[in-house]
């Protein structure tokens, strides 16, 4: 390898001299702000009169040609290619007239020294060899403006020179006289130089490559450059159509398929080539299977099936932008092609799937569990029988078996909150595509719901106006302001229309009779809207009867009579709240897609600790012999200190007598120092459904508990009713509802106390502290009501907020403690009820 300072003009300057870019390197993907940029600090060499300006590195290989000089540009071709598009527009417009130089042989230098081989015919004249589309979008620009490729990176840098170069802010030969003092660091590779390991160690001051651009200069660069063009044609262009070259995120769900851990964003290059190296499979044969994986994605990404349902399926799980089901999705695609299952099937599997999702965001449950789920998933169906026989009753009962916050929502839950939730707040992808299915299922004449929205000839309309008039009010009756406050942005209350504005706060019978009023209609959903005389407390019930009904047919919730023959374990993640884990004992757990059994947290807690501290000694051992980081009171060098301790490595101890939520956290901590994505350590517990196994255990007690506790806490909250649905629970908790979704209070045992809490656990973080600000501006307020100090806790650092009260000295596993337990939860639910959950409505 041999490098020198050269100026760029010498670099380039000859008429015989070719750059080839290879097509193992990316396309030309410099923005117009890049090319401000270099032009800016053209103008500052000409005002600054500056000698030089360093513009970088190229690297080049030199390969002889006949009568040519070529050089394969291994890096630099981004900055050469706009060189090249620079000297293009000047030549353009000195051969336009539109720019006079006083040079007047300039025109000729730049086309003849930089441009073009003259003598060549007109398809090898062009010294500059990009890629294959980007070869097509350089030499129209040669031609006439109007055969121009528009939407080509290269037109578009192009027309910004073309246009900013008339501005003359310096003038045309300033300019080429500031071309002429860039100065580049000229870096020739030989024979003995590896390509690849030059390349990955270069610092450009470029674009970043994508993680796309590194695997495919990875897997191409070291190849004879016959074998580099063939399979560059024949695999790796198809890859990047069928990806609409996004093959980053491409790559990234092909990896999590083989490895069942997903990647990082950052780290997709560096997980594909260990995965190439672990495997042992040749060029071709990752090629091919990467081929016939990305011909799945295009199916995720466009639809383009057989079945007009499926791709209808498709199109809508695009539109909620649900990319985390890929990974699943690309399995079903696989089984299909393997003819393993059918289309039919196929198209199951996605509908279950969508309902699921849905089900889900109406009833406010959280998305970061659902990476994990649909990563696992097809694992799970196939380590049922550990075959893929019976695979869409397998998938139900993989998804009916999800506990807590990767439930499937049942139509109890599903109803409730379909009803009472504000519609009409959710974002708008949310919202338009309960109306698109509410308005087209089940029919053959379905509408373009989704085109005539993004063009803004529909829009959502509130039946009852969302400003009430005199004559609406008059009509809602004396509870006029009730009914508004409650069904106002309810799916009730809500339809389609391309008359607005139209509409405004007209009554409802002018809404209906108008010309384009509800009975001109030609939307379904206002066919029901039209039969009604009026609009009142008694419409909105039932319609929404009627809506809720088409809902649970439209998402159904699944069943069947599928069990497996061995017992499932539980399965949490590290990302979920550790209460769902108290008192439950570990079975195994999945650390970086390899599950490793133990019997007991302590185990497990070691266990990870010390693979953690082999990926980077220095975080933990940091950590150990400080004494400002509050996770220093878990690790230490001297183990004295600790009542309980294991070796994590190299005299490195941690503290192993704390309780499992402690564990939790520590770890989760720790994952956010590592870097590393909490939902990948994934726990298996044991059965705590077992009620023989469950005698004379927590478990136990805790039904027992609140069986009794029940009737103390449902009797003092009758009027309210928030815990007229609440069972016996194994847990150490339960919630009651007050009719805002995500939000609940929560009763709570334990071994030496008792808690209520008011519990904000919505999905999203910022509503969660937006609610607990809003009701902390009425403490001093509250608590003077309530005669007590509570317990404010706004949990700046994790998703839920809680205020609580507290009973201390009383213990669930002491029945003489259960009268007192129970009225304190009976008392300060209701009171909690009456002086807090005011402010929330």
């Amino acid at each position: 390898m041999k490098g020198s300072e050269l100026r760029l003009i010498e670099y380039m300057e000859g008429s015989k001299k070719r750059f080839i870019i290879p097509v193992y390197q990316r396309n030309y993907d410099w923005k117009i702000e890049n090319c401000k940029q270099l032009y800016d600090d053209l103008i500052q060499v000409i005002k600054n009169n500056s000698k030089t300006h360093f513009f970088g590195s190229i690297v080049s290989v030199y390969e002889p040609s006949g009568r040519n000089t070529e050089f394969l540009i291994i890096d630099g071709q981004q900055r050469l290619t706009t060189m090249s598009l620079l000297f293009l527009a000047l030549y353009n417009l000195l051969e336009e007239k539109i720019i006079i130089s006083e040079d007047e042989s300039l025109k000729d230098q730049i086309y003849e020294d930089f441009l073009v081989d003259k003598y060549q015919p007109q398809e090898k004249r062009m010294k500059l060899k990009p890629i294959k589309n980007d070869q097509k979008a350089f030499s129209k620009l040669f031609n006439s403006k109007d055969d121009y490729i528009k939407d080509s990176n290269l037109t578009i840098n192009y027309s910004y020179f073309y246009e900013r170069i008339q501005k003359q802010e310096i003038t045309i030969d300033e300019l080429f006289d500031a071309i002429c003092r860039l100065e580049i660091i000229n870096i020739t590779l030989n024979n003995e130089d590896n390509p690849q390991l030059i390349f990955e160690s270069l610092n450009s001051t470029g674009l970043d490559l994508s993680e796309g651009d590194k695997i495919r200069n990875y897997i191409l660069m070291g190849l004879p450059k016959q074998k580099q063009d063939e399979y560059y044609e024949k695999y790796w262009n198809c890859i990047e159509k069928c990806t609409k070259y996004d093959v980053s995120s491409f790559i990234r769900d092909y990896l999590s398929v083989k490895q069942l851990v997903i990647p990082s964003q950052k780290k997709v290059y560096i997980n594909f080539k260990k995965y190439v190296e672990d495997s042992s499979l040749k060029i071709i044969e990752i090629l091919e299977d990467l081929l016939s994986y990305a011909k799945r994605y295009n199916i995720l990404l466009c639809g383009k099936t057989s079945s007009k349902e499926l791709n209808s399926c498709i199109n809508r799980l695009n539109r909620l932008e649900t990319t985390v089901t890929r990974p699943f999705f690309l399995e079903v695609l696989r089984l299909y092609d393997e003819n393993q299952i059918n289309l039919n099937e196929v198209t199951e599997a996605f509908s279950i799937t969508e309902s699921y999702l849905f089900r889900r965001t109406i009833c406010d449950l959280p998305t970061n569990a659902l990476n994990k789920i649909f990563l696992l998933l097809n694992r799970e169906i196939m380590r049922y029988d550990g075959t893929d026989s019976n695979y869409i009753e397998k998938l139900k009962f993989a998804l009916l078996s999800k506990k807590d916050r990767a439930r499937f929502p049942n139509d109890d839950d599903f109803s409730l909150m379909f009803t009472e939730k504000p519609i009409y707040q959710m974002n708008s992808k949310n919202k338009i595509y309960i109306l698109e299915r509410l308005e087209n299922f089940g029919t053959l004449e379905d509408k373009d719901i989704y085109r005539h929205y993004d063009e803004g000839e529909y829009s959502i309309e509130h039946i009852m106006p969302q400003h009430l008039t005199p004559a609406w009010i008059k009509e809602l009756g004396d509870s006029y302001e009730e009914i508004h406050d409650t069904w106002l942005h309810r799916i009730a209350n809500l339809t389609l229309t391309a008359y607005n504005s139209k509409y405004s706060n007209s009554t409802f019978v002018e809404k209906k009779t108008m010309k384009n009023g509800f009975e001109d209609s030609g939307i379904r959903l206002n066919t029901y809207v039209s039969k009604k005389d009026k609009w009142t407390l008694a419409e909105l019930r039932d319609r929404n009867d009627y809506l809720l009904k088409r809902a649970l047919d439209i998402w159904a919730f699944p069943s069947t009579n599928y069990k497996p023959q061995e017992k499932q374990l539980d399965s949490y993640t590290l990302d979920d709240e550790a209460s769902f884990l108290s008192g439950r004992q570990i079975a195994k757990f999945v650390y970086k897609g390899i599950e490793q059994p133990v019997v007991s947290w302590v185990e497990m807690y070691t266990k990870v600790l010390r693979a953690l501290y082999l990926e980077d000694k220095t975080i933990i051992t940091k950590i150990a012999l400080s004494t400002d980081d509050d996770l220093s009171i878990h690790f230490s060098t001297n183990k004295r200190i600790f009542k309980k301790c294991d070796e994590i490595g190299d005299n490195v101890y941690v503290q192993t007598n704390t309780n499992t939520q402690s564990k939790l956290s520590v770890l989760n901590r720790l994952y956010k120092l590592y870097g590393m994505d909490p939902t990948d350590l994934v726990f298996y517990l044991r059965d705590s459904n077992d009620k023989e196994a469950e005698k004379g255990t927590r478990f136990e007690i805790r039904r027992r508990y609140w069986g009794y506790a029940l009737k103390f806490i449902k009797e003092e909250n009758f009027d309210n009713k928030s815990f007229d649905n609440v069972n016996t629970s194994k847990e150490n908790w339960i919630n009651g509802t007050f009719g805002i979704g995500g939000f609940a209070i929560c009763c709570i045992a334990n071994y030496d106390f008792a808690r209520v809490d008011v519990y904000f656990g919505k999905t999203n973080a910022n509503e969660n502290k937006i609610a607990f600000d809003n009701v902390m501006l009425h403490k001093l307020e509250i608590e003077s009501n309530l005669g007590v100090n509570l317990e404010w806790d706004r949990g700046d650092d994790v998703k839920r907020s809680i205020i609580s009260y507290r009973l201390e000295n009383v213990s669930i596993y002491n029945e003489n403690d259960w009268l007192q337990i129970a009225k304190f939860h009976a008392k300060w639910s209701k009171k909690f009820i009456d002086a807090i959950v005011p402010y929330l409505k």
